[in-house]
């Protein structure tokens, strides 16, 4: 069973619209969502979770459509979080327990201390990243088998970002748990996602496994003419030559190439689609 099954989504709103969009997150694994502010994410991730109804499409989620019950399957952390403000953690447990029937108060205090979550201080009095953390325990805390999160770890200083990403990590070492994470942060992405999804002004320029697309590609130098010769991804001209993307297939032997990132490949395919 996969995690989330898309197809064919679409939707509009005035001066955006989201198109035919298909995309697939087996179980087991974690995809990263990439793209630029406003090209899609947050739409895509309110109608997988039943937040905004699609204009056509269809969306299961563990292999549903979306409702009630099922949203105790799934952990969610939005880039705004929106518990009350002058809630402590230990209020904030205490009132989710009364919303999720599985809830797990040793395993959100467990969280409070591994992520060292201060028990008693209002929600209104930390950071961002302890905010971001505290959501994450909460979501972590009920039992969810599928982590959706909006821009988490967008605004976070790199130490904090790292520290959640480890624990995404571990939530999917048991192979029935699945985590659907977007981010404009494409170098965090990278080191954890098995699938990258790439989105661009509500269009999904490729959905793939992230190991196939570092092998699949390479950067290669030349000359204008040289480079004018290939069936580039993207390509940036200097005064001293030009740089490109290029599948491997396609590089002539004695080409000098060099590996990619994710973050390149997303860059230089926005700017070949302007």
């Amino acid at each position: 069973m996969n995690a989330i099954e898309i197809k064919n989504l679409s939707k509009q709103y005035k001066g955006f619209s989201l198109e035919s969009l298909n995309l697939t997150l087996p179980s087991g694994c974690i995809m990263g969502l990439v793209g630029e502010n406003g090209a899609g994410k947050s739409t895509t991730i309110r109608l997988i979770l039943g937040m905004a109804r699609p204009d056509g499409g269809k969306i299961t989620v563990l292999g549903q459509k979306m409702s009630p019950r099922l949203r105790e399957e799934i952990g969610v952390v939005l880039d705004e979080p929106g518990y009350p403000t002058n809630m402590t953690a230990e209020q904030i447990g205490k009132m989710l327990a009364g919303i999720y029937k599985s809830w797990e108060q040793g395993t959100y205090g467990g969280y409070l201390e591994k992520l060292r979550i201060p028990r008693d201080k209002p929600f209104k009095d930390f950071s961002k990243g302890m905010k971001m953390k505290l959501c994450l325990a909460a979501a972590l805390s009920h039992g969810a088998s599928l982590l959706i999160l909006d821009e988490a770890t967008s605004g976070l200083d790199p130490v904090v970002r790292d520290e959640l990403l480890d624990i995404f990590n571990d939530f999917t070492r048991d192979e029935g748990n699945s985590v659907l994470i977007s981010s404009h942060i494409v170098s965090d992405l990278e080191k954890i996602c098995d699938y990258i999804a790439f989105l661009h002004r509500g269009k999904l320029m490729l959905c793939r496994e992230k190991d196939e697309l570092l092998n699949e590609y390479a950067f290669v130098q030349g000359s204008r003419e040289e480079i004018d010769r290939l069936d580039t991804i993207g390509r940036r001209d200097g005064r001293f030559g030009t740089e490109a993307i290029v599948r491997r297939g396609d590089i002539p032997a004695g080409m000098k190439t060099s590996p990619i990132t994710i973050e390149d490949l997303f860059i230089f395919m926005v700017k070949e689609d302007k």
